[in-house]
């Protein structure tokens, strides 16, 4: 996957990348082959058509929010055109192939396959789009999450061992070149756990769960020895119906370390702390809908986060990939008189009861691509995002100016804000390390001089 990837809250638009880079790869692997495993002098379409993927991707993002006018639609490839030309026509199609297979349209289908004939596009364009219109049903509706309910689950917990070092990672799974060195630097500090908090892109395929996770977290993070790792349920990871998710979490760690399912507990021996892990990803599936974008937790596993916490003597911390509330990304619709709210009321509601069972001291989320640390705020005393673990963001975007239309703005704690490198800010993660009743959390960034803690802090 390029560095340069850029990524958008969509489950087509993410699919349509997904497959595009699939295409790259087998058109790649296939010219190596017939050169003999020698390097080509030409630029790969791995670098290529992504990046082509990309721009179209922004343009229908764009154009469905009201930003840029629609383009015409190409037809199939003139054989005059070079090949870049030529890539640019195929990566136009594939989309086009990918709106009809969303919308279950057989005829445009049927149509557009008539036309790639027609064209030059390589055949692995075909053969990869007939197979991703496996992730959506006969009416174009993406398949049904294999979400493993409550009951399913019971009271399982996972213990942990006492005064351990926990890492926490965000939107990581880009298996990209930031992501493998965010990896490197959590391996050299150590830790006894690793969890993500969710999102391997473009849309969790079980290709790219196990390119851009499972492989880089068996031959880095497990050098030496076998880390026990979790992954959350994020939005790009049931783009594709959780297929890749749900497989990759089944074969992650062996017992007794084996994530039960989308949502867990991680506890310690000494009963002193216990991470309670959310599962916010199922229900975002689209931010052009009110309901897709205030995500939330299923009822039935909200009672099984409150029975977690009503057991415990000890301390919790909840973990989730959506946040509960931001100063900086939109959540919700804009009310009547042009202003909106920083928080999501749907998980403002869970965090409601499970607070009413016992104070929560801290949660942590990702989803949002960058590092904020919050002072308290809608009742939580330490709000944390930390979802800069690999996905690039430029210093244009400046992630750290406030929405304008807030109602109320939640306020970060200075000077816990990310540098930059190279024009994008930089990725980095959390190290929790527990001691007794105290956990001490490390928010460290990675810059061109190697690992730098950014700030610390305390709580118990």
């Amino acid at each position: 996957m390029p560095n340069s990837i850029k990524t958008f809250r969509d489950p087509l638009l993410s699919l349509y990348q997904s497959a595009v880079s699939d295409v790259a790869k087998q058109i790649d692997e296939r010219a190596r082959a017939t050169a003999g495993g020698r390097a080509s002098l030409q630029r790969s379409m791995t670098s290529m058509l992504p990046e082509m993927a990309a721009r179209i991707a922004e343009r229908e993002f764009n154009q469905a929010t009201g930003q840029v006018s629609v383009s015409a639609a190409q037809g199939p490839a003139p054989r005059e055109l070079s090949k870049a030309e030529i890539a640019q026509v195929c990566v136009d199609w594939a989309l086009r192939y990918m709106k009809a297979a969303a919308f279950g349209d057989g005829n445009a289908v049927d149509q557009l396959r008539n036309e790639f004939r027609a064209g030059t596009c390589d055949p692995a364009w075909l053969s990869t789009l007939e197979a991703y219109r496996s992730y959506f049903g006969n009416d174009g509706r993406r398949k049904p999450v294999p979400y493993v309910r409550a009951a399913s689950v019971g009271p399982k917990t996972i213990e942990i061992k006492a005064d351990a070092r926990v890492a926490l990672m965000g939107d990581w799974g880009t298996g990209a070149t930031p992501a493998i060195d965010v990896l490197k630097s959590i391996s050299q500090d150590n830790p006894d756990i690793v969890v993500h908090l969710g999102d391997i892109y473009y849309s969790g395929t079980p290709a790219e769960c196990q390119a851009n996770f499972f492989e880089p977290i068996n031959v880095i993070l497990r050098k030496q020895k076998p880390v026990p790792v979790y992954s959350l349920s994020g939005n790009h990871d049931m783009y594709c119906g959780g297929t890749g998710f749900y497989d990759l979490i089944s074969r992650l760690n062996d017992a007794p370390f084996t994530q039960p399912a989308s949502f867990f507990c991680l506890r310690s021996a000494d009963e002193k702390w216990q991470l309670l892990a959310m599962d916010t990803g199922l229900h975002d599936d689209n931010p052009m809908t009110v309901a897709g974008a205030l995500t939330y937790v299923e009822e039935d596993e909200l009672d099984w986060h409150c029975d977690r916490i009503r057991e415990f003597s000890g301390r919790t911390i909840l973990l989730s990939h959506h946040q509960l509330f931001s100063a900086y990304s939109p959540i919700g619709p804009i009310a009547a008189d042009g202003r909106r709210s920083a928080l999501n009321p749907r998980l403002l509601t869970a965090f409601e009861q499970m607070m009413a069972v016992k104070e929560i001291p801290a949660w942590f989320w990702g989803h949002e691509h960058t590092l904020s640390i919050y002072q308290p705020f809608a009742g939580l005393a330490r709000g944390r995002c930390l979802g800069n673990g690999a996905v690039p963001v430029s210093v244009i975007d400046e992630i750290y100016k406030p929405l304008a239309d807030l109602v109320d703005t939640p306020v970060i704690a200075e000077p816990a804000r990310l540098g930059t490198t190279g024009g994008v800010y930089n990725h980095g993660y959390a190290l929790l390390a527990f001691k007794g009743a105290e956990c001490r959390v490390d928010y460290v960034q990675m810059t061109n001089k190697g690992r730098e803690v950014i700030c610390s802090e305390s709580f118990s």
